[in-house]
């Protein structure tokens, strides 16, 4: 260990003899930088740095020296988004702790109960725990949680960026703000992540109202980036504009097995981590990679990793990662973004554009982890062959764009800042019933003052509405008020409180039936408003919506009559302005780009070709004969503000990609840019108005518990950004 190391001497001498013993050359730079805020015990600490920077010992070291310093009676609190990572951390820990004496407790619905009941009766050292298993300890232990947290010294948080801006994570703020207020006393927080666009807003979530200490290390990853985007065109086997019959079968694309192809003669051989869109993606290449190496009789080296495998699979395939004999490659959704140690890849594939520049940059940041080694990132893009119907929106070529863009801002070294402005009404529900069953019963006044006042995880909700949603829970049947005024748990609410998901803030992924003729078609993710009329394109034909059933998570459809195919055609992410801003950028240059492949190179040049005949760089209506395209190049919060804003003058408008597709109707392209023109001299609509028509507003768990004003600002605050879509309307007009 170098000797000119100020951060090592402040570690406990017995850490520093395991770092001596483990022949640890010097501190990375993160802890260097990290140790000395983390090691007085008196600050909220946000660490961001690259993947595998040494963001996990930067916390834990110091932490560990708070705790030795007194005679290891404190507890540090680790969470963690996954138990994987619970596992993983026990094992990196489990050494270093029991040298110091140190007791480590993994518990999350894995371990067992005699794990947990040890923990409860000495309650100190290191608890790795996720945010459902440290919900169901405040809501079933309730009387006990102000000693089992009474010498609380730390939270840190892993993979903060996988908490920000969702349900879980306004989950997590909760239950640390809740075990503060049990105990008396702040406890400090430290945030660990390797994607933060803004660290300023990170340190916002992490402590509401308050401003961590920053520390944001200089990047470390590999020094060269190797990137090559290929393209494959997809021939034109039908024309997707003329109606089909029902029975009549869509042909099987092409170009996944040429994907596939080239996969499979680059990657085997070695470890690597390929990215598809959806798990059905997964399930497809999984498929046709396991099917070549059966084809030319060698082992199978390619292994699937999502969400909706079983446990026992995904350790497969991480255990298949992580032994050196033979090689593997995970085909995988983000479930492998996150840390879980699977060593080192030699480089990743992304098939389609990435959800988020964020989202690249966690998964490129598994491969080029050895020293002199490369990141490489291969990128896949596929489009469909151009016709006599094709439109302008299939001149531009998007798909490759984005990602072509996407690639450009993480050399940038942007990406997407944290989305921390969600109001989460649906977690307040959720953790309404669970402080009732930790307290045996509560007031209004103290559920207030316990979340909403100004420094709680909800603040900003009036009381008036606080009231008016404790009001429509009661007629819920969540809750009850006893004659003393006591809140305590409805009918429903305690059946809801006693079944084991109730720990969970957020709902597992339900993706919506389509229906036609009463025969299904089909699931379908849907991550934006939904209209009856409007036009989506599933299995390569597009449908019109006939009716939608929230409650049964059914669209009812009918195949369309002619017409473009739209945009939309479900769950893709949603994508920021910044990225949309990029793809008009490359656009208008000229720039080589080296790292496309020819069939890449020449969808690049017929989209700068076509923006320059369409005279886009002005123009930002296209005429589609039944439809107009307005073409924003915003983000999708915007675009869907939009959206909103002409549906309520009539105009049948959806988010579509870099724009908004508005159906004319009995109207004209006159009529809607007139339209445009009056949005533009207005007040912004109240939201009642605004979202009148929509449909599918209800997103998480407890949304069906929300009374309808507060169900539309829930959904304002996450999916629309109402300034910027009214900006962009009055620059135009």
């Amino acid at each position: 260990m170098s000797g000119d190391s100020g951060s090592f001497h402040l570690l406990d001498e017995r850490i520093q003899r395991f770092l001596w013993a483990e022949r640890w050359e010097s501190l990375r730079d993160v802890q260097e930088r990290a140790i000395p805020f983390i090691i007085r015990g008196d600050q909220d600490v946000v660490v961001s740095a690259a993947t595998a920077a040494g963001k996990t010992e930067a916390a834990f070291l110091p932490a560990l020296t708070h705790l030795l310093e007194a005679c290891n009676q404190r507890l540090i609190i680790y969470v963690s988004p996954l138990k994987a990572l619970i596992n993983d951390q026990f094992g990196r820990l489990d050494r270093l702790c029991e040298q110091l004496d140190v007791p480590v407790w993994p518990w999350h619905g894995d371990i067992s109960g005699s794990v947990k009941s040890k923990f409860l009766k000495q309650h100190h050292g290191v608890l790795l725990i996720t945010p459902e298993s440290l919900e169901a300890l405040l809501c079933n232990r309730g009387t006990s949680i102000s000693a089992i947290f009474e010498h609380a010294s730390f939270f840190i948080v892993d993979e903060l960026h996988a908490f920000i801006g969702s349900e879980r994570g306004k989950q997590l703020q909760s239950l640390m703000h809740r075990v503060e207020q049990s105990i008396g006393r702040r406890v400090p927080r430290i945030g660990l992540s390797a994607t933060l666009g803004d660290m300023s807003l990170a340190g916002s979530f992490l402590r509401p109202g308050g401003a961590p200490t920053q520390v944001n290390s200089a990047y470390e990853g590999s020094a060269e980036l190797k990137v090559l985007v290929k393209g494959y065109e997809e021939p034109l086997a039908i024309d997707t504009n003329q109606p089909r019959e029902d029975d009549e079968e869509q042909p099987e694309p092409l170009s996944p097995a040429h994907v596939a192809e080239h996969l499979f003669k680059t990657l085997r051989g070695s470890n690597n981590l390929v990215f598809p869109n959806s798990r059905r993606q997964v399930e497809q290449y999984t498929h046709l990679l396991s099917k070549k190496c059966e084809e030319v009789h060698v082992p199978n080296e390619f292994w699937p990793h999502h969400g909706s495998l079983s446990k026992e699979i995904r350790a497969e395939t991480e255990a298949a990662l992580k032994q050196k004999e033979v090689p593997a490659n995970a085909i995988c959704t983000n479930t492998l973004e996150l840390g879980i140690d699977i060593g080192a890849v030699k480089s990743v594939a992304q098939i389609g554009p990435p959800p988020s520049v964020a989202s690249l940059r966690q998964r490129l940041g598994r491969s080029g982890r050895r020293k002199g080694e490369s990141a490489i990132l291969r990128a896949y893009c596929i489009e469909d062959a151009l016709g006599p119907h094709s439109t302008v929106l299939d001149n531009l070529r998007l798909g490759t764009l984005q990602t072509v863009a996407m690639i450009s801002l993480l050399v940038d070294r942007w990406f997407e800042p944290p989305r921390t402005q969600g109001v989460h009404l649906s977690t307040l529900i959720q953790q309404i019933l669970s402080a009732i069953a930790q307290r045996g019963g509560a007031s209004a006044q103290e559920l207030y003052a316990l979340f909403c006042k100004a420094d709680g995880p909800f603040y900003g909700l009036s009381t008036q509405e606080f009231v008016e949603l404790l009001r429509h829970l009661g007629l819920k049947e969540l809750l009850m008020q006893d004659s003393s005024g006591a809140l305590l748990h409805g009918r429903l609410g305690e059946k809801f409180v006693n079944h084991y998901s109730f720990y969970a803030a957020f709902s597992t992924d339900e993706e919506f039936r389509l229906i036609t003729g009463g025969r299904t078609l089909g699931t379908l993710p849907v991550d934006q408003m939904l209209q009856v009329s409007q036009r989506i394109l599933f299995a390569g034909k597009t449908w019109l919506v006939e009716d939608i059933d929230e409650e049964q998570k059914t669209i009812y459809v009918v195949q369309a009559k002619g017409g473009i195919p739209p945009l939309f055609s479900g769950g893709s992410g949603r994508i920021h302005t910044k990225v949309r801003t990029r793809m008009r950028e490359l656009l208008k240059s000229s720039q080589h780009l080296p790292y496309l492949d020819e069939t890449a190179h020449r969808f690049v040049t017929e989209a700068r070709k076509c923006y320059t005949h369409s005279n886009l760089a002005s123009e930002f209506c296209i005429d589609q004969g039944r439809a107009v395209y307005l073409l924003t190049w915003l983000g999708d919060s915007a675009n869907e503000a939009i959206a909103c804003l002409l549906s309520r003058r009539g105009f049948l408008s959806v988010p579509s990609g870099p724009g908004v597709e508005v159906q004319k109707g009995q109207g004209s392209t006159r009529d809607m840019l007139d339209a445009l023109a009056d949005i533009a001299l207005d007040d912004t609509p109240p939201l009642e108005l605004l979202l009148a028509d929509v449909k599918n507003l209800g997103r998480e768990k407890w949304d069906w518990a929300l009374p309808d004003s507060l169900l539309r600002k829930a959904y304002v605050s996450l999916y629309l950004d109402i300034d910027e879509g009214m900006d962009w309307i009055r620059q135009h007009h």
